[in-house]
């Protein structure tokens, strides 16, 4: 499963690129305004340290709007993803820059119908909101296991973006339901290696060659 991270601040992307662990980044307009930086400067150097796709998202909500908006941020690098929202004129602009060559990413999906009409409309990647799905009542990894099943059904060729991540937890059940893709926020990229018993065992490997005088390393 490919591993995004959900930021607009390249100087907090840059230090996770160097991990060689980071397969793009996914930003909107909350990220970018808490970054407090603008935000093509900032998409700039984001494109510039992870050479996957980056989500831009775009603000209007007009179709023509959208794909004056998507072709703008195409312009910023050729990693560019325009993330569009899951609504008809979302779809509509989907297509348009599609037919350009360009990345979309459909965002706000909350059911396995609206992801089907985002890969009819030839969305390079849907964003399913697991987090807000399941504080809504329902069932966030239900629905990545439905995306996923309609999707095999007919060879949709759409990537799966798990969004609104919340843990660890979650990156591992979006990894099982067949996620092609989770994208998370800094502090849990960080926790994804974090294990007691790998702590544990490296601190009493590291005991017993101290006991047993052994170096490798030349003084």
């Amino acid at each position: 499963m490919k591993l995004f991270i959900d930021s607009a601040d390249p100087k907090e992307i840059e230090e996770l690129a160097g991990t060689g662990l980071v397969d793009g980044v996914t930003t909107n307009p909350s990220l970018a305004a808490k970054a407090g930086l603008d935000v093509f400067e900032s998409l700039k150097r984001i494109c510039a340290a992870v050479p996957g796709p980056i989500s831009a998202e775009v603000l209007a909500t007009d179709t023509a709007g959208m794909i004056a908006e998507g072709e703008r941020y195409a312009k910023v690098a050729k990693n560019i993803t325009i993330k569009v929202p899951l609504t008809w004129d979302g779809l509509k602009a989907c297509r348009s820059l599609r037919d350009q060559g360009l990345m979309v990413n459909v965002t706000l999906c909350f059911s396995p119908v609206q992801a089907m009409m985002a890969a009819k409309a030839g969305a390079t990647f849907i964003s399913p909101f697991i987090g807000r799905v399941d504080d809504a009542g329902e069932d966030g990894m239900q629905l990545i296991r439905d995306i996923r099943q309609i999707y095999d059904n007919y060879d949709f060729r759409t990537e799966i973006l798990a969004a609104s991540i919340r843990s660890v937890s979650h990156v591992r059940e979006s990894a099982l339901a067949g996620a092609d893709v989770a994208t998370l926020p800094p502090n849990i990229f960080k926790q994804l290696v974090n294990h007691p018993l790998t702590d544990k065992g490296l601190a009493a490997f590291l005991a017993d060659a101290k006991k047993a005088n052994i170096r490798i390393r030349e003084e």
